[in-house]
């Protein structure tokens, strides 16, 4: 079983998003035969193996053993991978581009570089499940606290600095058999959790939670000014 498996087939991303599948899929995480599952979800056997068929022939789920009891066989199945990302190449003419707009302080333009990097991971991590290869990728994730919307931009210049002396000092366009490498860095604030569920006192106002950094709204690129 995988980690991570993405989902890169329309058809297979509509299979995954059907309220029961979602449910066997998780059930799957340990393998299981279909009245195994019915018992376990509350479902009929029949309806069980329906969406199991399904899973299958999208390659959500696979076949793990069969069992034979008697004169029965039951099939015990697995999922693929303990969870799934569906990647945007699923919405193709209306996912997101990056090279559209880009600015650097615009949230929007950060979740389509987002977009951009799980479809062509997605799409490296495919090609080199069936070539039977590792992908070779590096990642950084990290947690700042900043004391104030001076330091974060601070911050956000100086990376941005060393990023670009170090791309500047590795990129060889002219290298012979060179593979070129995507390089991204984000910064965005963490989302609060949300709050627990209160009813509010009589004649008061009514507090809904921490909101991000309000920033001046002079444009579509400054939703997320550093």
């Amino acid at each position: 079983m995988l980690d991570v498996a993405v989902i890169e087939e329309p058809a297979a991303a509509e299979a995954s998003l059907d309220p029961i599948r979602r449910r066997i899929l998780a059930a799957l995480a340990e393998p299981g035969s279909a009245a195994a599952l019915a018992a376990r979800l509350g479902l009929a056997r029949q309806k069980v193996n329906y969406h199991l068929k399904e899973l299958e022939r999208h390659g959500l789920v696979e076949l793990a053993e069969e069992r034979r009891k008697g004169n029965v066989t039951e099939r015990v199945y697995r999922a693929t991978a303990a969870s799934y990302v569906i990647s945007p190449a699923v919405l193709a003419a209306v996912s997101p581009d990056p090279s559209r707009s880009p600015d650097q302080l615009s949230a929007r333009w950060l979740l389509a570089l987002g977009s951009r990097l799980v479809q062509e991971v997605g799409t490296l991590l495919t090609g080199a499940a069936r070539a039977q290869r590792r992908v070779a990728s590096f990642g950084i994730d990290a947690e700042v606290r900043f004391a104030s919307a001076a330091d974060r931009t601070a911050f956000a210049d100086e990376l941005a600095e060393a990023v670009a002396t170090l791309v500047a000092r590795y990129h060889d366009e002219s290298a012979p058999g060179g593979r070129s490498h995507r390089v991204v860095v984000g910064l965005h604030q963490i989302p609060a959790a949300p709050a627990p569920a209160a009813s509010p006192a009589p004649d008061s106002d009514t507090d809904t939670g921490s909101a991000p950094d309000a920033v001046p709204d002079s444009g579509p690129g400054q939703e997320n000014a550093r």
